[in-house]
């Protein structure tokens, strides 16, 4: 058997051989290091399939050297089965099991880009930033970023215990948290704060987004907005190409909104704006950034603030700036493999660094109420809905309503939101200054000295 398989490998490194020799002239010292590497993990594994204790099928060797391969090139990139590649294209397309949170690999530890609004880790209280150190009893050290995705997800209404470590707070805390099907809305809260302005949250970039987002654009004109407050705090960032196309609805033509390089010139790109008659591209905008604010989100953000185009405020963000290309195999697996960087538009590469605010406004949570209190507001609360509800016509547009305005109040106390308001508003004046004044014609009385 072990003799067999030691055939057809050499067969196989005797195709590769050939290839070799006809590609030498391009590098040929190269290809030749690149032959006796591949005859060494030829001896390798048909030395593992005649030797080990118990029998392996090829098919999980070569997955498994697969996994290795792609986890020591970077923390994005990584070999996925086929059942990992249908999960991944699932996500792209906004439902999912789990416990909505975005995570990556930072400085060797499994740590959280974002939790997702509304999410099962939302509610719990996870934040971006924290480090999981353990899922269930095992520790996340070397663990590899799709093992620590097949472990937090499973089957809807399950649990899963993480331990994570909060360094600002020098705490480590377990959370028990039940997994759900994941439901992402791509935009939330859409409405007009006050003075014409308007606000609107970008939760992901996913197929549909633009969309979405060019249409509430559109109903937050028809309601009387002239502007925009984009947030995108917490926003961990999705398919390129949807962010490129939603930074053109504020770019004129020929504006470049993001560069790619990487080892060979067919991956070095450019993206420009191809808007031709958009009305939002004099809007005066304020994008609010935070630390979950990453990858697809920072090359918006970073388009806009280079073209000049959009005040940043908030805090740094994440710092996520290379590109994964998905590239499918014939059995239907595939690698997620990152082929470039990008750069924004002035040419720097936020890989590591993230983007920088142009006002620094740190997020100030309003204090706990004490428990008491909040038993008795919900007690009053609950005596002026049934009221409220005796009295409606029609019990759920007020409960509607009532939502909304209860939105919108807690955006008005977001002090980063207020800060944003001001910078508007600031915009406004300034526009004003650069008009040019007309002249004003006084009647002559006679009595000027």
């Amino acid at each position: 058997m072990a003799r067999k398989i030691l055939t057809i490998v050499f067969t196989i490194v005797g195709i590769f051989s050939i290839t070799t020799i006809a590609i030498s002239q391009i590098d040929r010292k190269a290809k030749d290091d690149l032959y006796s590497q591949i005859e060494l993990f030829s001896y390798a594994l048909t030395t593992i399939q005649s030797e080990y204790v118990d029998e392996q099928k090829p098919k999980d060797l070569i997955y498994g050297s697969l996994k290795g391969m792609l986890s020591s090139l970077d923390p994005h990139s990584q070999f996925l089965s086929p059942d990992d590649y249908g999960e991944l294209k699932t996500e792209t397309q906004g439902k999912f099991g789990g416990l909505g949170i975005e995570i990556s690999i930072r400085d060797g530890l499994l740590t959280v880009v974002t939790p997702l609004e509304d999410t099962p880790a939302w509610k719990a209280g996870i934040k971006a930033g924290d480090r999981i150190v353990k899922i269930g009893d095992d520790l996340t050290k070397d663990m590899t970023l799709s093992e620590a995705v097949k472990k937090l997800r499973g089957k809807p209404g399950t649990d899963v215990k993480i331990t994570v470590l909060r360094e600002d707070e020098f705490k480590i805390q377990d959370y028990t948290i039940t997994r759900e099907v994941i439901h992402v809305q791509d935009i939330k809260d859409p409405m007009i704060l006050e003075d014409h302005i308007g606000y609107l949250r970008l939760v992901e970039f996913r197929e549909d987004s633009y969309t979405e987002f060019h249409k509430t654009l559109l109903k937050l004109k028809e309601q009387g907005a002239d502007s925009l407050i984009l947030d995108l705090r917490n926003d961990p960032g999705g398919l390129l190409n949807v962010a490129i196309k939603i930074t053109e609805e504020f770019l004129p033509e020929g504006k470049l909104i993001v560069s790619t390089k990487g080892r060979r010139p067919s991956q070095n790109t450019e993206a420009r704006s191809t808007n031709t008659g958009s009305d939002f591209t004099n809007w005066p905008i304020v994008v609010l950034l935070n630390q979950g604010s990453a990858s697809a989100s920072e090359i918006l953000a970073g388009a806009l603030k280079d073209n000049k185009r959009a005040v940043i405020v908030g805090e740094k963000s994440f710092g996520k700036g290379s590109v994964q290309s998905v590239i499918p195999l014939p059995d239907g697996s595939g690698l997620r493999l990152t082929t470039a960087k990008y750069f924004t538009p002035s040419g720097v590469c936020i890989h590591g660094i993230g983007i920088a605010p142009d006002i620094e406004i740190k997020r100030v949570y309003p204090e706990e109420e004490s428990p008491d209190k909040k038993d008795k507001k919900k007690e009053v609360d609950k005596i002026f809905g049934d009221v409220e509800k005796h009295d409606a016509k029609n019990p759920e547009e007020v409960t509607q309503t009532q939502k909304d305005a209860a939105n919108k109040k807690k955006l008005l106390e977001d002090n980063q939101i207020q800060g944003a308001l001001s910078v508007i508003k600031g915009i406004r004046v300034y526009q004003g200054f650069s008009q040019p004044v007309k002249n004003i014609v006084t009647p002559n009385n006679g009595n000027q000295t």
